[in-house]
């Protein structure tokens, strides 16, 4: 079901993120305000430096904003401690990289049931949502393959199939299609755009112009802020 309109998940408040590099100060995120609904499907875009990056691990709750507030659902990320920032991460996100990060000694099936082993359930239920979720996305008999048995976008599949493991509410991806040709990134954007549709946040930070015109919202970072 999609989200109503004041379905807020996330809501930034003036936050920053700033780290010494010798005697300067780097800015990565500078002031920023901004409000994620669930089930909308968000571009983040802006030259390589303007902050995406840092701003997508702020999300995640990978980085603590130096300053401001940051808050999921109406709890304040930035008040949590190491654990508690642990169980969000494995609870209420799922990230996915332009490389993938797949472990190449196990197969897909068992590259998902690595994300369900801290989730409470029995052996027999986390194969069940294995293999659901590797169906889900179009994977349902690859699942005994290797990851150097699968293409580009097959492993992408799988690590977004991962990604989902315990129903997250919000999946974060960093230049999900850097590596894949340009059908391939259309099935893959195809696929994030219905998972939004179903309620989940979609937050994309990328460079290519084809995937942010996708998103139902663009979000364009210069120097650590919000451009437009």
């Amino acid at each position: 079901m999609t989200a109503m309109a004041d379905d807020v998940l996330y809501e930034l408040t003036d936050v920053r993120r700033s780290f010494r590099r010798g005697p300067a100060e780097v800015r990565a995120v500078d002031g920023i305000d901004l409000v994620i609904r669930a089930g909308e499907f968000v571009a983040i875009e802006g030259p390589s430096g303007s902050g995406k990056t840092t701003l997508l691990q702020l999300l995640g709750g990978l980085e603590r904003p130096t300053s401001g507030r940051l808050s999921f659902a109406g709890s304040e990320l930035s008040a949590l401690g190491d654990k508690e920032l642990t169980k969000f991460r494995a609870r209420d996100v799922g990230f996915v990289f332009q490389h993938f990060n797949l472990i190449p000694t196990l197969t897909a099936q068992e590259n998902v049931l690595a994300a369900l082993e801290t989730g409470g359930l029995s052996r027999a239920d986390r194969v069940a949502r294995a293999e659901e979720l590797l169906r889900r996305v179009g994977l349902g008999d690859r699942m005994d393959h290797l990851p150097t048995n699968l293409s580009g976008g097959e492993q992408q599949r799988v690590a977004i199939a991962r990604a989902l493991a315990n129903a997250p509410r919000a999946i974060l991806a960093d230049e999900p299609t850097g590596n894949l040709d340009s059908t391939t990134s259309t099935e893959i954007i195809d696929l994030l755009a219905e998972l939004a549709a179903g309620g989940v946040a979609v937050v994309v930070v990328t460079h290519a112009d084809t995937v942010a015109q996708r998103a139902g919202r663009r979000v364009r970072m210069r120097d650590g802020r919000v451009a437009a």
